[in-house]
């Protein structure tokens, strides 16, 4: 009887199919239509003329052309000085936060966060209402304590350091996080044995601190760089007023009429090379062994006394929380409860005219609240399962020739999303795979974006969890799918809900990608604040800006308080 029950379950073993070789194939068809499809097509674009021959006049007038050598040029500049003020604003804020006793360490830290999470289009339009020579309220407010001239200005954000410095106003957060958890890694025995030796907090900091955290500044500004080199939101806002372009707004204005699809290929192809290079920059940099500790666990770090420093320390952090995150969130909505933008705030001229325009009168912002979150639903769902799945199959080796998986994952973080853009309307223009014009091609947008990070959050995750609890449910007789399902999705749930969540935030607040591939059937919110800057209606703009702001940190917070997350926090970063 034994030996009957041995054979029958040796022959179910053998006629199981082991699903996991389709779901294989099919991931990597699904990743490689996401991220090699559309570069395909870019290229193959970028060296074609209006006939489909083979061309290399494109490339040439990248280089003889001063209209598109000019933005190149200018857009390396201008990421090159946000990535320097990044870092300047970011590695004593981190310190005085990580390392001091500084007062309110956690406001300070929550306030980063909500800089990190507000859309830099957002912010460019919010320092707009600020900074704007004409109608800014810094402007309004310095001609009426001064009676200055009505053309004079105090400050005037339409310049290439106004635009420098709006976008490192939301970029110093990727360099706060890096030097902060740095900070938090390195050795407090490292520090104390200088402090022993006689050094003090301020030698400490320069020959030991610094040194060991240098990695991971130059990281962030690297990020930092990235950023602001593929960001076309902020660019879009402030230097097209300023009577200069980008080279993400050149892209941009290729497309417009007469278009030329060869040009802008052409274009965005040194733009991801440059992007390529920066990323394995920046993993070269986080790579890096600065130390290596021996021993046990390494004692709390002490917190630096500030002193007589600690007046200017609070001074210091209060400009910067100011300029990145109090006064443009008081600027959205003081515009949102005004008609205008210059005139005060007082019961007055307290009116929720702009919320009645947005919400009842505005005919496309219904349309577009409902493709936004119908898009934000989907690519988050599907991103969290494809994600899921693929992550699980890297990390257990599943099937010969997984790791292709993750490199098809993490792939397109290399692919601005203004490239993107360029790609996808190039490959679904076709009448063979018509889908400019619907969600669909926004869809597979959002997920190519979204992808990277993902995939990196549940690889992270499963890292977390020993394989022996698969295998003990294997030898019990579940498949793989079965496993996936039963014991390792309900112990990844709270990465899970976090890796939803992400996505989501990052696909609402998605500009670059979107401008390209909306059309009047499609547009999304973001899409829509664009165009009402154009028209110049802050006030709606405002109201739609704080909706979305409030969708943002709705979901942070919910996420961060599920039950199914026992404690723990979503990821900013």
């Amino acid at each position: 009887m034994n030996l009957a029950q041995s054979f029958s379950t040796v022959m179910q073993r053998s006629l199981r199919i082991d699903l996991f070789r389709p779901v294989f194939f099919v991931l990597v068809l699904v990743l490689s239509v996401l991220a090699i499809f559309p570069l395909y097509w870019l290229f193959l674009y970028s060296i074609s003329d209006a006939e489909g021959a083979f061309t290399l006049a494109n490339f040439e007038a990248l280089v003889t052309n001063i209209t598109l050598r000019r933005p190149f040029l200018l857009a390396v500049g201008m990421a090159m000085a946000v990535g320097l003020v990044s870092c300047l604003i970011a590695t004593p804020l981190a310190w005085l936060v990580s390392r001091s006793d500084l007062p309110g360490r956690r406001w300070v830290r929550a306030l980063v966060t909500a800089s990190f999470v507000t859309p830099p289009f957002l912010g460019a339009i919010a320092w707009e209402i600020l900074a704007a020579p004409n109608s800014g309220l810094i402007n309004v407010a310095y001609r009426y304590l001064s009676d200055a001239p009505m053309d004079s200005y105090l400050v005037n954000v339409y310049t290439f350091y106004g635009l420098v410095f709006a976008i490192a106003c939301y970029t110093f957060p990727y360099v706060f996080t890096l030097v902060a958890n740095g900070l938090d890694r390195v050795p407090s025995d490292l520090e104390d044995a200088s402090a022993i030796l006689g050094a003090g907090n301020s030698t400490t900091l320069r020959r030991i601190t610094i040194p060991l955290v240098l990695p991971a500044m130059l990281a962030g500004s690297l990020i930092a760089i990235l950023q602001a080199l593929t960001m076309f939101g902020s660019p879009a806002i402030l230097a097209l007023p300023a009577g200069f372009h980008v080279i993400t707004t050149k892209i941009w204005s290729l497309f417009q009429y007469p278009p030329k699809p060869g040009l802008a290929a052409a274009a965005s192809l040194p733009l991801l090379l440059i992007t390529a290079l920066l990323l394995q920059g920046k993993s070269w940099m986080l790579g890096r062994k600065g130390f290596t500790v021996l021993g046990g666990k390494s004692g709390e770090a002490k917190l630096a006394k500030l002193g007589q420093w600690k007046v200017p320390a609070l001074a210091f952090v209060l400009v910067v929380m100011s300029l990145t995150v109090l006064l443009p969130y008081a600027a959205l909505l003081k515009t949102a409860l005004t008609k205008n933008v210059s005139e005060p705030l007082s019961w007055a001229t307290l009116t929720l005219h702009n919320f009645r325009f947005v919400f009842f009168e505005f005919s496309a912002t219904q349309l577009a609240m409902r493709n936004t979150f119908v898009l934000g639903f989907l690519t988050a769902s599907i991103g969290t399962v494809i994600s899921l799945l693929t992550a699980y199959m890297v990390a257990r080796n599943t099937v010969a020739g997984s790791k292709l998986l993750g490199f098809l994952a993490t792939a397109p973080i290399a692919i601005p999303g203004i490239v993107l853009g360029v790609g996808l309307f190039l490959t679904y223009s076709h009448p063979e795979l018509m889908l400019y014009g619907t969600l669909w091609i926004l869809l597979i947008a959002f997920l190519t974006i979204e992808m990277p990070a993902g995939y990196q959050q549940m690889s992270s995750a499963f890292h977390g969890i020993h394989a022996e609890l698969e295998d003990a449910s294997r030898i019990l007789g579940a498949s793989r799918l079965k496993t996936l399902r039963l014991i390792t999705a309900p112990l990844l749930r709270t990465s899970v809900i976090a890796t939803w969540c992400f996505i989501f935030i990052g696909t609402i607040r998605e500009l670059s990608a979107a401008i390209l591939l909306t059309t009047a059937n499609t547009k999304l919110v973001s899409v829509i604040i664009y165009d009402l800057n154009e028209s110049g209606d802050l006030g709606a703009i405002s109201v739609l800006g704080l909706t979305l702001l409030a969708v943002t940190f709705t979901v942070v917070f919910l996420a961060n308080r599920l039950p199914l997350l026992g404690g723990q926090r979503l990821p900013t970063s």
